[in-house]
């Protein structure tokens, strides 16, 4: 199993950048960061600079969307550092949460998602692609090298992820939930003609390392009303009992009273109240090692090839060298 780091880049860049080196260290292989440009500094401008500290980490965005840049941008932008560094860079994209409305714009459509996957990758892997109705090529890209993941949670996002995608990103780390939603991704690239086991699978999560499990719990509530933003959009969409979406992922959010973007991925963001302790148990992995190594396990037998730990908390450093000394080295069996 894979490990990834996931970040927002929040000023000092150079924390952010420290940090990365440090994940590298202790034996991360991914580095990854929101992707909200009003509400955080420019990732592209960071990575950059993470490439250029780093030996063999891989950076991208955790995730972009095809609504806040023009699609030749966003591949001649990956193509740039792959050209610079080596083709370490992953493009996890999605339809847009935090930097679409943060900006008063609605996600984008699912079927607007595949076409600009296709449409990047291409791009910046040097094919020629259409954007618009325009033909377009980088006539620069030599061996250039972009997998393209695609983040999901509902039943028509899970199967685009199957046929278009190179890799899944799954944002909560409960086995129930995480077995579903593998079971349809891999069914629906192999009702698509793919071999069903080249779609890489990732899991992010909070992970806090500690015997303290209720400050834990605080430090990593707000990722439930991260998650409770995606899961309100699917009942609005689905119903509430349709038996498109597992009610293990819908029954939390009857208390949620909207969201406020400024706290978004905080710890003590106000607007995650109604996240009981049971969701962020499921949801993060919590506790000493020994219970993160038993749950990763649980997580891999699942097929999970990467997980990504969301480290916005107050023991950022601790949570990077628990995971080097202990947890990374009891997975990479």
């Amino acid at each position: 199993m894979d490990f990834g780091l996931v970040l927002q880049t929040d000023p000092p860049a150079s924390r952010v950048i420290s940090l990365m080196k440090r994940a590298e260290r202790n034996g991360f292989t991914h580095g990854w960061t929101f992707d909200s440009a009003v509400l955080w500094q420019e990732p592209f401008v960071v990575y950059s600079q993470i490439l250029a500290h780093t030996t063999t980490l891989r950076v991208g965005p955790m995730v972009t969307n095809p609504g806040t840049r023009t699609w030749e941008v966003t591949a001649s932008t990956f193509a740039t550092l792959n050209d610079m560094y080596g083709n370490r860079t992953v493009c996890g994209i999605g339809r847009g949460d935090s930097a679409m409305r943060v900006a008063g714009r609605r996600p984008t459509t699912l079927a607007r998602l595949g076409e600009a996957i296709d449409v990047i990758r291409d791009l910046a892997e040097g094919r020629e692609a259409e954007v618009d109705g325009q033909r377009m090529r980088l006539p620069w890209v030599r061996d250039g090298r972009l997998p393209v993941w695609m983040a999901a949670y509902g039943p028509k996002a899970l199967a685009l992820t199957g046929r278009k995608a190179d890799g899944f990103i799954l944002q909560l780390a409960d086995p129930f939930l995480t077995e579903w939603m593998v079971k349809a991704v891999r069914n629906a690239a192999a009702e698509a003609g793919r071999d069903p086991d080249s779609v890489t699978i990732c899991v992010a999560a909070p992970a806090y390392v500690g015997d303290d499990l209720a400050h834990a719990r605080e430090q990593c509530r707000w990722f439930g009303g991260m998650v409770g933003n995606h899961v309100a959009d699917l009942v609005a969409r689905y119903g509430e009992h349709s038996g498109m979406v597992p009610e293990a992922l819908t029954e939390y959010i009857k208390g949620r009273e909207g969201y406020d973007y400024s706290h978004h991925g905080r710890a003590g963001n106000p607007s995650t109240d109604f996240v009981p302790d049971e969701i962020v148990d499921r949801f993060c992995l919590l506790g000493p090692p020994e219970a993160h190594i038993e749950k990763l396990r649980a997580l891999r037998d699942l097929g999970v090839d990467q997980f990504a730990v969301y480290d916005m908390h107050d023991a950022q450093e601790t949570t990077i060298d628990a995971y080097g000394a202990e947890i990374i080295p009891a997975l990479g069996d």
